[in-house]
């Protein structure tokens, strides 16, 4: 047999070997992967954000690296939202009527509505103690964060005719703030060995560390010079699809 030849049996014997060694078993194997989520967290505002929010949501996706010692590297994109304002009142007093109303142009009495909006970006590390149920890749995990937060307060008027809400002028109402933020997370991740069901369950905290982000706020009739420190405490569920090859379940021996 000539070396060329020699050389082709041998490559053709180790391949097939390397490839069963890549795919590992999730049911007893800590395995590497990449891990593609959409996040929900249910949220209520703590110090500073109590007097001008209520519960809030925050919906978004999650791009992650967990590798074979149970790390997990994750950047995170949230969208938050709500329907629950504090101190409308006060927000609006410049341009209500003495029964509160606000008028808009063509004369008459508009329908405001208030809602909460923002955005969370941050990138997370987090780790997994595994207690080998259901697999190596589930167990309690820890994670820590840092990022940017942001929230302002968005004002919906009845057939967009209030003038005095829209546009530039609207900027003047809407308390836009944002800064530095870090969040802390503890929980339970499940990764199945049939990859059908993985996700993960844990109480998060969020503190961000804001300022004003309006040159002028209209019904403090001057800039806000102030700094806030904004609280979120919640619970977030993680729905996860892995993108790792599985391999068999079961070997034949021939």
């Amino acid at each position: 047999m000539s070396l060329s030849k020699a050389v082709v049996w041998l490559l053709i014997a180790f391949l097939p070997l390397q490839a069963l060694k890549a795919q590992r078993r999730m049911s007893d194997t800590i395995v590497n992967s990449f891990l593609f989520q959409a996040s929900y967290g249910l949220q209520f505002p703590g110090k500073d954000l109590v007097n001008q929010f209520g519960l809030n949501s925050s919906l978004g996706g999650v791009v992650s690296y967990k590798t074979d010692k149970n790390w997990i590297w994750s950047a995170q994109a949230s969208f938050i939202f709500g329907d629950k304002v504090e101190g409308r009142e006060d927000l609006l007093k410049h341009i209500s009527t003495s029964e509160g109303e606000v008028i808009d142009g063509n004369g008459t009495y508009t329908s405001l509505a208030l809602f909460e909006r923002g955005y969370h970006l941050q990138f997370k590390a987090s780790k997994v103690f595994s207690f080998s149920y259901p697999n190596p890749n589930s167990g309690i995990y820890v994670t820590t964060g840092l990022g940017y937060l942001a929230h302002r307060i968005l004002i919906e008027t009845q057939f967009g005719t209030a003038p005095q809400l829209m546009g530039d002028y609207a900027k003047g109402y809407d308390r836009l703030r944002g800064g530095f933020a870090h969040s802390i997370e503890a929980g339970y991740i499940v990764m199945s060995n049939s990859r059908v069901l993985n996700f993960s369950l844990g109480f998060e905290f969020i503190q961000a560390f804001t300022k004003s982000l309006r040159d002028y706020q209209f019904d403090l009739m001057q800039p806000d010079n102030n700094s806030y420190n904004d609280h979120y405490y919640g619970l977030r569920l993680n729905w996860i699809i892995p993108a790792y090859q599985r391999a068999p379940q079961k070997y034949y021996y021939y």
